[in-house]
């Protein structure tokens, strides 16, 4: 993208979520360099005052991405598909499967685990929450340890929970890597030690953690922890933007000497204008060579999403945007709408100029079902579509009776002879 490197911007789609053509079809090449992959601007547009966007700050990172999360566009990036070594952003994906498994009642946070033997082999120079082997600890007290401890303990316990074993945990996660997107990934370890097998990079992490927050917002609390106490020993998150910044509510941090430091930041704060909603952003900060670096490259990025991009909540959810005629139906019209809230983000002053506009389908005909698409609704400026995505039925229409669809069959036909 800007810089070396492109981000598939689809990896960030959902079902019913907006989908964006590439940036460079549209605007200037030396403008490009700082416009999401995600936004989409006439190059008419661009190139006039209102729409100066401001360049992301300068970071010491290897390689970085700034996400915003609520309209699901990259904002801004450097080198993010180089690879790289997750070190402890590992265990993110090892979260994300422990959530899965959670979720699925597979296992339970009251849950008493008999850690086995391979929790012998972490190191006192690692990460650890101090479990021991054949000691019973609870899945409540390894989760928490692993994600606000980065106990590689933990990990490892988890892993063995949900996988069976250790290697089978870690072919799911490979799986599961795939089934999100993470295209330029693999993992052969479940906490992020050093190997020539074990990789990744920034993007796909970046991929990884909006899933992650969006798939599980009933555990993605627990990375707002500020500290832990298991067997009497009290550790603090190593993420220091949960105490500068009160809007910061997770999410990792990662370090070996190979990785450098590493920061995956998130951030909710109020979207202004709506006072039922708000804006998430992600960062990624890879390859630090201090500390501190990656708590200040991350800090600036975060600012820097929220002061120089505008998220706009184009539809509510279930709000009816139209209510066009429909032919052979129990009912002469039906309600059309959204399923989901819908947001696109766009460089400040730009979303002023942008339009919606709703193309449904013509004619509608009888059945149609509750959430089948009936249309699209684009957002347009100067005649290019900076976002598009599906218009749905909200109630389910039903088939009318003989008489009913023989009129309105001539209907038709009299309306196509017009």
């Amino acid at each position: 993208m800007y810089f070396s490197a492109q981000i598939d911007p689809m990896r960030f789609s959902t079902s019913g979520r907006p989908s964006f053509p590439s940036v460079a079809s549209f605007v200037p090449a030396s403008l490009s360099r700082a416009l999401t992959l995600g936004i989409v601007l006439p190059a008419t547009l661009a190139a006039t005052s209102a729409f100066a966007q401001v360049p992301p700050p300068a970071v010491n990172a290897r390689s970085w991405v700034l996400v915003d999360a609520t309209s699901n566009q990259v904002l801004a990036s450097g080198n993010a598909d180089e690879r790289v070594e997750p070190a402890s952003l590992t265990k993110l994906m090892t979260a994300y499967l422990v959530f899965q498994a959670l979720d699925a009642k597979k296992i339970t946070m009251d849950q008493t685990v008999m850690p086995g033997e391979a929790v012998r082999r972490v190191k006192t120079d690692e990460s650890r929450m101090f479990i021991e082997a054949n000691k019973p600890v609870t899945v409540h007290d390894l989760v928490y340890g692993m994600i606000v401890q980065s106990g590689n303990d933990a990990a490892i316990a988890l892993a063995e929970l949900v996988g069976g074993s250790e290697a089978q945990f870690v072919s799911m996660m490979n799986d599961e890597a795939q089934r999100l997107g993470m295209k330029h990934t693999h993992f052969a370890d479940v906490n992020g030690m050093p190997d020539p097998q074990h990789y990744t990079t920034a993007g796909d992490l970046a991929v990884l953690s909006a899933r992650l927050i969006r798939d599980y917002p009933d555990y993605y609390s627990i990375f707002s922890v500020k500290e832990f106490t298991y067997n009497k020993i009290k550790q603090p998150n190593r993420n220091r933007l949960l105490w500068i910044d009160p809007t910061v509510d997770g999410l990792k941090t990662g370090h070996t000497k190979a990785a450098g430091y590493c920061l995956i930041a998130s951030a909710k704060r109020p979207l202004p204008g709506a006072a039922d909603a708000s804006r998430r952003l992600v960062t990624v900060m890879m390859g630090e060579t201090k500390e501190h670096d990656r708590v200040q490259d991350s800090l600036k990025m975060l600012n820097y999403g929220y002061t120089a991009y505008d998220t706009t909540r184009l539809y509510k959810a279930n709000q009816v945007v139209a209510t066009p005629r429909i032919y052979k139906g129990v009912q002469d019209s039906v309600q059309v709408g959204v399923k989901s809230d819908q947001y696109i983000t766009l460089p400040k002053g730009a979303g002023d100029k942008a339009k919606p506009q709703i193309e449904l389908n013509d004619p509608l005909v009888a059945p149609i079902a509750s959430g089948q698409q009936v249309g699209t609704a684009k957002l347009v400026a100067d005649g290019k579509v900076l976002a598009q995505f599906p218009v749905v039925a909200l109630q389910p229409v039903p088939q009318a009776g003989v008489v009913g669809r023989v009129w309105d069959s001539m209907m038709l036909m009299f309306n196509k002879k017009k």
